[in-house]
């Protein structure tokens, strides 16, 4: 007996693509859009899952089927932000034929994101509470893409033998504080802001133990 194989019915609307994903992913965009704009209006220590919801069209049923807190939501844009920045930091630092060239894509690649996504970016650096956490996975993993390319540049020849985890940290750290220093200012200037960065860094690695002039 033959038996014939049928492919399962595939539903309209839970198919990948269909009218329910596609709404879930409106309402989910509608909902970080506007904590964006709570979180830089408000601040995020202020701010709360009722400002959120107001700024939205939906019921606060509708909220809670996305996220459980506020700090689900900051997360959420957190994660965002990296994962637009990142290709760009990398594909910048591997381009890099010296130490220099290397810490000033970085610095200028970063400070040009975050002078055109001024809003998006101070949404999601808010710092105004100590319960927010900035670990969150696609951060961390810039941090960990930030380390591993430093190490190839280290085997490459652009810089001597550093700490990696130590400078990851200490352009990470610059980065970010500097960011926030630019964030409030009312002009922003990301080209000399990562002058700066990068005048103070080569400085700073030139003065350590073991640095040698050929590795730049």
């Amino acid at each position: 007996m033959q038996v014939e194989l049928r492919r399962p019915v595939e539903n309209r609307e839970t198919r990948p693509g269909g009218k329910r994903a596609q709404v879930k992913e409106q309402n989910r965009r509608i909902i970080l859009d506007a904590a964006r704009h709570v979180f830089a209006e408000l601040g995020y220590g202020t701010a709360t899952v009722r400002d959120i919801i107001r700024a939205t069209p939906l019921a606060s049923g509708t909220f809670y089927n996305y996220f459980k807190s506020k700090e689900e939501v900051f997360q959420a844009i957190r994660d965002e932000t990296a994962l637009a920045v990142r290709p760009a930091l990398r594909a910048a630092r591997l381009k890099a034929e010296s130490a220099e060239a290397f810490i000033a894509a970085t610095f200028r690649t970063f400070f040009a994101y975050v002078a055109a996504n001024r809003g998006s970016f101070a949404a999601a650096t808010q710092t105004d509470s100590i319960h927010v956490r900035i670990d969150t996975p696609e951060v961390l993993a810039g941090f960990a893409e930030l380390r591993q390319d430093i190490e190839q540049a280290m085997s490459r020849g652009l810089f001597s033998t550093l700490d990696a985890e130590f400078l990851t940290a200490a352009v990470v750290g610059v980065a970010f504080e500097m960011a926030e220093a630019m964030q409030r200012r009312a002009t922003m200037d990301a080209e000399a802001a990562a002058q700066f960065a990068t005048a103070l860094f080569m400085a700073g690695i030139t003065a350590l133990p073991g640095h040698t002039a050929d590795a730049n």
